[in-house]
């Protein structure tokens, strides 16, 4: 039950991809609910109207505090282009300083002044007091971990699995088609030079009894360095442990050797990455899927979804004898 690799929260509005995974598990149910320290106090996240009142001192109705929101909102930015001018167009200054902006330039290594507007436009502003942090159909934690999953899906006559394994190229030559997922770079052995990633180094944390008191705390201050804190026991509540382990998450570049977790995508990852579909577009007998093989932020109900859908126009092309794509999804 702990998370190797970070929290994740199971979450969906994909009928199809639901009924699929509930094949290998029983989901719990489970409400992500995010806590954050900005300037020395706890707040609700994402942004919602307790958080707009604790942060202001005020006590403030629905429609007020939406007046009031608007009221510190930058309206001279009619079409934001960047993270900044979105969160300040979002929010205002104030809200912005204390909940994103610290945290995006540890996240991301770079001002948020450079990063495009959709990053930010994923998140929610409430003017209610939920703070389900996600607001999907389906959302829930499988009963015995995601390594029980996956075990199930590959359990299976047809599949037989080889690990601590590099691949290589030329292994795919013995096979009528490679659907891979791998980095789509290290597929052409990084000719164009490497795409850029952000990683994740994990401090962890164990202790006696409790150690937040929440699942996930993040830190918004840019002079804390990590960017998180994850106890995992809070995220099976139907157990109870006398002890606790926790993870702190530091975000760094990716570097040679390391786990690529984030693709980055500014303006020099955006031309490298068309040389690569430019020559992935010309590969046979390849198709490049996931968030490695596509250079895209997948959640993980996304990628299932994709991964479905691929399998289904695959069959059909192989039925009908007609080439499968390099892309199902085009990364562009």
């Amino acid at each position: 039950m702990v998370h190797k690799y970070g929290p994740h929260i199971f979450h969906t509005d994909n009928e199809r991809v639901w009924e699929y995974l509930n094949q290998f598990t029983t989901f719990m149910p489970y409400t992500n609910r995010v806590k954050t320290t900005s300037g020395g106090k706890v707040y609700s996240l994402p942004i919602n109207l307790l958080t707009i009142n604790q942060f202001f001192g005020k006590a403030m109705s629905p429609d007020e505090a939406r007046a009031f929101i608007e009221s510190q909102a930058d309206m001279s930015i009619s079409n934001p282009e960047t993270f900044e001018e979105q969160a300040l167009r979002f929010v205002g200054p104030d809200l912005y300083e204390a909940f994103f902006k610290g945290y995006t330039q540890k996240q991301w290594g770079c001002s948020p002044t450079q990063l495009p507007a959709s990053i930010l436009k994923r998140l929610p502003l409430r003017f209610n007091y939920d703070d389900n942090y996600f607001f999907h159909k389906y959302q829930g934690m499988p009963v015995d971990g995601y390594t029980a999953i996956v075990e199930g899906i590959l359990d299976c006559p047809n599949v037989s699995v080889t690990l601590n394994h590099d691949f290589e190229k030329s292994q795919g030559k013995g096979y009528d088609h490679v659907f891979y997922s791998g980095p789509l770079d290290g597929y052409f052995g990084y000719s164009e030079g490497r795409l850029g990633y952000r990683t994740l180094d994990f401090k962890e944390i164990r202790g006696d009894g409790d150690y937040q008191g929440c699942a996930v705390m993040n830190y918004g201050d840019e002079s804390v360095a990590h960017t998180r804190i994850a106890e995992h026991k809070y995220f099976s509540p139907w157990e109870a442990h006398e002890k606790t382990v926790c993870f702190a998450e530091y975000s760094r570049a990716c570097e040679e050797g390391d786990i690529p977790y984030y693709p980055i995508r500014l303006t020099e990852e955006q031309a490298l990455l068309k040389h690569y579909v430019d020559i992935a577009s010309k590969a046979s007998n390849v198709t490049f899927m996931g968030r490695l093989g596509t250079y895209r932020y997948l959640d993980m109900d996304v990628t299932i979804a994709e991964a479905l859908s691929a399998a289904d126009q695959a069959l059909a092309l192989i039925a009908k004898k007609e080439p499968i794509p390099p892309f199902f999804t085009q990364p562009l």
